[in-house]
């Protein structure tokens, strides 16, 4: 049976610049027919991932780079010192055995040795893939025989980590090793219309401010910094199923199920952190348990949120979150399983929502009803 975490999280982002463009501007999009402020998926999703060093242990962790044949090499020589001569050789041939494609990374200038190739895009591998893989390599060499290639991607098929699993694989270059994500997270917009600001900033030589230069003791330096502010709607889903899959046992699907749920919640992107101090945490968060597919209420934003200085953006964005929650279980039948929400807001105000309970149960109580449904466990 299928089984689909949802999570909706209303958040109070203040003047900030976490994500920004290639120009230096917070991102932002054309939605409902006005700007709202944008951030991107992707920089949630590393967010999260960073977070999750905060309390998994390494070993449930991966690692995402093109410095592949380096890192590989030093779990070999880890592993095996007398190779580690040999073990940037024996790395490049497993990569040669998986068929990815190595590249010499450009030199800098002064630069004596060349460095270790480099695959020509990021590969997200776990760590414990990379032991196996640096295993597998030391056994070969020790035989004296040639690496088994299928071998080799059998390693790169099992053993994934719990980021690798939820946030997926893609190796341009052999179709077959790669990861289907089990996560899939939305780009967070504003629930109502943001422009961008701009903040003009000098500072200050202090040793020009000391001397007797009066005449010169202005600003050493000054510029323009852009960001913006807004209440945002932030939204994720898990396809338990393919976690399942991605990692193998039921318990390690729980674990990543509770480690994303609170990765999610309480991380932030850092862009411009030191500049804006822009930490919050979520004013209202939603999850809920669906059989029948994924939903994102994001529709209920559609119409921005309109000013209310009595009321402020966030409390109006719940209630229009709320009404369009409740208009599409009408319309639809699509009524979730269970439903939990964690609020700052009153009882009324989210009560059709789900059952109101802490931050501190949330993930214990979504793993439960999950767990019920997973191969071998009891039915409900």
């Amino acid at each position: 049976m299928n089984t689909y975490v949802d999570i909706h999280i209303v958040q109070d982002l203040p003047p900030s610049c976490v994500n920004r463009d290639d120009s230096g501007s917070p991102k932002s999009a054309i939605y409902g027919g006005v700007q709202r402020l944008r951030i991107s998926s992707q920089s949630w999703k590393r967010a999260t991932r960073h977070d999750f060093t905060d309390y998994l242990d390494a070993s449930e962790l991966g690692t995402r780079t093109k410095r592949v044949v380096e890192v590989l090499a030093k779990e070999i020589a880890r592993q095996a010192e007398d190779l580690s001569d040999q073990a940037q050789s024996l790395a490049e041939q497993v990569f040669q055995a998986a068929k990815i494609t190595l590249v010499a990374p450009r030199a800098k200038k002064g630069e004596e040795f060349p460095k270790s190739q480099e695959s020509s895009y990021l590969i997200f591998l776990s760590h414990r893939q990379i032991a196996m893989l640096a295993e597998l390599a030391i056994a070969s060499d020790r035989s004296g025989k040639a690496l088994d290639k299928k071998a080799v991607k059998a390693i790169f098929k099992s053993g994934n980590s719990i980021d690798v699993a939820l946030f997926g694989r893609m190796v341009a270059d052999d179709a077959d090793l790669n990861v289907d994500a089990a996560c899939q997270v939305a780009h967070a917009i504003s629930t109502h219309a943001a422009e961008n600001e701009f903040d003009f900033y000098t500072a200050v030589d202090d040793e020009k401010a000391r001397s007797e230069e009066k005449e010169d003791a202005g600003a050493g330096m000054m510029g323009t910094v852009e960001f913006s502010s807004a209440t945002i709607y932030r939204y994720a889903t898990i396809n338990i199923g393919m976690l399942l899959e991605n990692l193998g046992n039921n318990e390690a699907t729980l674990r990543a199920l509770t480690a994303f749920i609170r990765s999610f919640i309480r991380s932030m992107p850092t862009g411009k952190q030191n500049t804006f101090a822009n930490r919050t945490l979520p004013d209202t968060v939603v999850i809920h348990i669906r059989e029948d597919q994924p939903v994102s209420f994001v529709g209920a934003f559609e119409k921005p949120v309109a000013q209310d200085l009595t009321e402020g953006y966030v409390t109006r964005s719940v209630r229009q979150l709320a009404d369009h929650e409740r208009k599409l279980e009408e319309t639809y039948g699509f009524k979730p399983l269970h439903g939990f929400a964690v609020s700052m807001e009153s009882p009324e105000a989210v009560e059709s929502l789900g059952e109101r309970i802490s931050f501190a149960d949330l993930d214990g109580r979504v793993r439960e009803v999950v767990a019920r449904r997973l191969p071998g466990a009891e039915s409900e």
